[in-house]
C-alpha cells in the first residue's frame, strides 16, 4: 500500500468530519435488516461501523444493549454494569442510547462522574477489582468506543465478569440477538426516556479515575520512576485518558507533561495516517509525527489512542515498533517480578514477533501462542498463568507485582508507564534495551502487507487447512510448521501461518475491514524477507485461484 502525499500532515479543515451531519445522521437514518452490511457485526473487537453508512445508529445501539440485558438475564450476571466510553462524536449519543436499554430492563449501571470519558482499562480494572473473591452478584462491562478507528465511526464492546472482551460464543449470541431485534422493529426493546434513566437509583457513579490512579503501584514501580525524575512527555491523542495523567503525575510525583490537552471529535490535531486518513494510531509514524517532532524535548514520551487500550512509546531513537517495545517488556518483566509464578509463561498472538519466542527461551519462559484478539489471553492473565499478553498491534497487559490479574483488556497507559519503569532501573531506554537484544538473538525485519479481500476471498482465507500449502520451502528455507490452529489453545486462527526456522509469514482476513492481512517476518534480512513475501504471496494466489 503505497504512502499518501499528505500523510503525517494535519487535514484541512474543509476536509474534517462533520460532526453535527454525523450525530443527526445516528438518530434519523435507520438500519435496514436485510442488507448485510446495515446489521449488527461483532468483529475482532465489537461492533463498529458509521451513522452516515447506516452501519452505527440508534438502533443498532438499542438492539445490541438489549441482546446484553438478555444475555445477562440468561447468565444470571445480576451485579452492577460498569459503563465507559471514548471521545469518538459517536460515543456520547450511543453511550446515552445504551443507557436508556439498561435502566429499563433494571441493570444497576455504573458511570464515571458528570458521565465522563472512561478508558477501556479502567473498565476492565473496575469489573475484576469488584468481582474479586465474590460468587454472586458478578459485574461485566460496556465501553462504547471504535477504538483508534476514524473520527467517523463509532464502536460498541462488551467485557462479560472475567473483564476482557467477549469470547466469540458471547458475541455471536448478542449478533443473533441483536440483528432478531432489528428485524422486528425494535418491538421487544425495553426503553426508558433519557431523563428517567439518569435520575433512576439503579444509575450510580463511580470514581473510575481515582481506583485506576490509587492502585497502579500494584502493577508499576511508580517510586523508582519518581525517584529517577525521568522526564515524560504525553500525547493522550485527545483520548479518554487525556483526564488521568496529570492525577497520575500529582499522585506519585512523577515529571511529567502533558503536551496535548485537547479534545475535538474531528481529532483536528491527529496528523493524517499512512492512507491520508486521520486515524488515532498510536503505533503509527504518520499520526505521530507531532510527538516525534517534541522527542529531544522528554527521555521518553508517550500515547495512547481514543480508548486508551493500546501504547505508542517514543525514545530519543523515535517512535518504537510495538514488536520491538514488547521484547524488551518480556525481557524485563520476567527479571523483575519474582512474585508472579515461576511456571508463568508469555502470551503472544501467533502474527506478533518470534523475537518474543528467543527472549522467552533464554528466561527459561514458554510460550503460550493463541489466534488474534486481547480475548484469547483473559483465562491465562485470571490464573497467572501469562505474566503478560502480548499483540503486534500496540496491545498488551501483565499482571500486578503479586501475580493478580490488573486488567484483562488491553492498558495502553499501564504498558507506557512500565517503559518509564524500565528506563528509571535500568538507566537506558527501551530502544537501546532492544539493541541489546539484537546483538543476542538476531534482528528481525517485520512487515505487514495488506490487499482488498472481498466476501469470497475472506471465506477461503478462513477455511485455508495445511493440506493446501503446496510449497515446502520458502524464502529459500525449508518450512517446519504449518499452523491453522494456534499451538497455545488450539483455537482455529482464522487463516494460516507458515513458518522457517528463521522466518514466516500468516495470512488472514481482518475482522474489522474488507483486506487480507499478510504478517510476514525475516532474522535473515531485507533480501530473504522479500524473498519470503514473493514465496507466500504466489503460494496464496495460487490457491485462491483454485478456489474459484
Amino acid at each position: 500500500m503505497s504512502v499518501h502525499p499528505q500523510a503525517g500532515t494535519l487535514m484541512p479543515h474543509n476536509q474534517l468530519v462533520n460532526i453535527p451531519a454525523l450525530i443527526a445522521s445516528y438518530y434519523t437514518e435507520f438500519p435496514a435488516p436485510s442488507v448485510p452490511e446495515e446489521r449488527v457485526s461483532f468483529g475482532t473487537s465489537g461492533h463498529r461501523g458509521s451513522s452516515t453508512a447506516r452501519t452505527f445508529n440508534e438502533e443498532h445501539i438499542y438492539a445490541v444493549t438489549q441482546a446484553v440485558c438478555d444475555l445477562r438475564k440468561a447468565q444470571g450476571t445480576n451485579g452492577p454494569l460498569f459503563l465507559g466510553m471514548d471521545t469518538h462524536a459517536l460515543s456520547e449519543p450511543a453511550y446515552r442510547s445504551a443507557l436508556e436499554v439498561l435502566v429499563a430492563n433494571g441493570v444497576e449501571v455504573c458511570i464515571a462522574p458528570s458521565g465522563g470519558f472512561t478508558p477501556t482499562p479502567a473498565v476492565s480494572h473496575a469489573i475484576l477489582t469488584w468481582n474479586k473473591g465474590r460468587t454472586s452478584r458478578l459485574a461485566d462491562g460496556i465501553i462504547i468506543t471504535p477504538s483508534h478507528n476514524p473520527p467517523s465511526d463509532g464502536g460498541f464492546k462488551y467485557n462479560p465478569p472475567h473483564g476482557g472482551p467477549a469470547e466469540s460464543t458471547i458475541t455471536k449470541h448478542i449478533e443473533a440477538r441483536a440483528n432478531e431485534l432489528l428485524a422486528h422493529d425494535n418491538k421487544d426493546v425495553q426503553l426508558i426516556h433519557l431523563r428517567g434513566a439518569l435520575g433512576s437509583s439503579l444509575v450510580k457513579e463511580y470514581d473510575f479515575m481515582g481506583a485506576y490512579v490509587s492502585d497502579l503501584d500494584r502493577v508499576v514501580d511508580m517510586r523508582v520512576i519518581a525517584a529517577s525524575g525521568v522526564r515524560l512527555g504525553v500525547d493522550p491523542l485527545g483520548g479518554a485518558s487525556l483526564g488521568y495523567w496529570e492525577p497520575v503525575a500529582e499522585r506519585y510525583g512523577l515529571n511529567l507533561t502533558v503536551v496535548n490537552k485537547e479534545y475535538d471529535p474531528t481529532f483536528r490535531f491527529v496528523p493524517r495516517d499512512r492512507d491520508g486518513k486521520i486515524r488515532m494510531d498510536c503505533s503509527s509514524p504518520y499520526a505521530m509525527s507531532r510527538l516525534l517532532d517534541m522527542k529531544d524535548s522528554f527521555d521518553l514520551a508517550f500515547a495512547c489512542d481514543p480508548d486508551s487500550d493500546r501504547h505508542g512509546i517514543v525514545t530519543p531513537d523515535g517512535l518504537m515498533n510495538p514488536n520491538h517495545y514488547l521484547s524488551v517488556a518480556v525481557w524485563y518483566l520476567f527479571q523483575n517480578r519474582p512474585q508472579w509464578a515461576s511456571r508463568a509463561a508469555v502470551g503472544k498472538t501467533l502474527v506478533t514477533s518470534s523475537m518474543l519466542d528467543r527472549v522467552a527461551a533464554s528466561l527459561g519462559r514458554a510460550i503460550v501462542e493463541v489466534p488474534v484478539g486481547f480475548k484469547w489471553f483473559v483465562p491465562y492473565l485470571c490464573e497467572g498463568s501469562c505474566g503478560i499478553g502480548c499483540e503486534e498491534s500496540a496491545g498488551a497487559s501483565f499482571l500486578c507485582m503479586d501475580g493478580s490479574p490488573w486488567s484483562t483488556d488491553k492498558d495502553g497507559p499501564l504498558l507506557c508507564l512500565l517503559a518509564a519503569e524500565i528506563m528509571a532501573k535500568e538507566g537506558k531506554s527501551p530502544s537501546t534495551l532492544y539493541h541489546e537484544l539484537t546483538e543476542r538473538f538476531g534482528s528481525p525485519l517485520y512487515e505487514r502487507l495488506d490487499a482488498p479481500a472481498d466476501p469470497h476471498t475472506r471465506k477461503v482465507l478462513l477455511e485455508l487447512t495445511p493440506e493446501q500449502v503446496d510449497v515446502d520451502m520458502l524464502g529459500g528455507s525449508k518450512v517446519l510448521e504449518i499452523v491453522t490452529h494456534a499451538p497455545g489453545n488450539n483455537a482455529p486462527v482464522g487463516g494460516i501461518k507458515v513458518s522457517t526456522a528463521d522466518g514466516w509469514f500468516a495470512a488472514r482476513p481482518s475482522g474489522t475491514e474488507d483486506i487480507c492481512k499478510v504478517y510476514t517476518e525475516s532474522f535473515k534480512g531485507q533480501e530473504h524477507l522479500r524473498s519470503l513475501q514473493h514465496d507466500a504471496i504466489a503460494m496464496l494466489e495460487r490457491i485462491l485461484k483454485k478456489a474459484i
